[in-house]
């Protein structure tokens, strides 16, 4: 990925804007004559083969993300409740129960909850049965193992590993069982 940009590191702000243009104009009329069914395969990320829908999910997540890499670094922020924003909330979403049963280890049988406010809002359980599997569901528990308490930027960073928790620890708060929820924060990143 840095090839493309080591390519253009000559390139002058007027010429980039020019190329951006070009390529969204290009895109948005390829995607207006689109007619394919989404689950047909196409080519993926690193050479992999992936549905219609997921490559068109996964390219709006990325937009949406780099958008707020940008903004981000611009001081700019916004955008955080945009179709977009949707779109990257499912996409992590999706990603929480190997989170949460895998790659932290939590106990089978428990139940952990993230609630997590702002401007797109959700409460979400994911519950990890006898076979040590999780699942999302929208349904709260009743005495999870552990819940986290965020707002939805801050989840965005963490996820998508723009920050490290040391530098948002104020804007987290995890009730429970402190261990889980330290282990389940130390894993939160799922893309970078």
């Amino acid at each position: 990925m840095e090839m493309q940009v080591d390519v253009r590191r000559h390139h002058t702000a007027p010429e980039m804007t020019s190329e951006l243009e070009y390529t969204i104009i290009r895109r948005n009329r390829q995607l207006r004559n689109e007619s394919r069914d989404p689950g047909t395969k196409v080519r993926g990320h690193v050479s992999t083969e992936v549905t219609l829908e997921e490559s068109m999910r996964n390219h709006a997540f990325n937009v949406w993300v780099h958008e707020q890499d940008l903004r981000a670094a611009l001081g700019r922020p916004g955008n955080l409740d945009s179709p977009g924003a949707h779109v990257a909330r499912d996409v992590l979403l999706a990603a929480l129960p190997k989170v949460v049963a895998d790659d932290s280890g939590a106990p089978r049988s428990s139940a952990v909850v993230f609630d997590v406010h702002g401007p797109i809002e959700f409460l979400r359980t994911i519950r990890v049965d006898i076979q040590g599997r999780g699942t999302l569901e929208t349904a709260p528990a009743l005495g999870p193992a552990a819940t986290l308490i965020l707002d939805w930027e801050t989840y965005v960073r963490l996820a998508c590993g723009r920050v490290s928790l040391d530098s948002v620890s104020d804007k987290v708060k995890a009730d429970g069982d402190p261990e889980l929820s330290a282990s389940i924060l130390r894993n939160f990143t799922v893309t970078k």
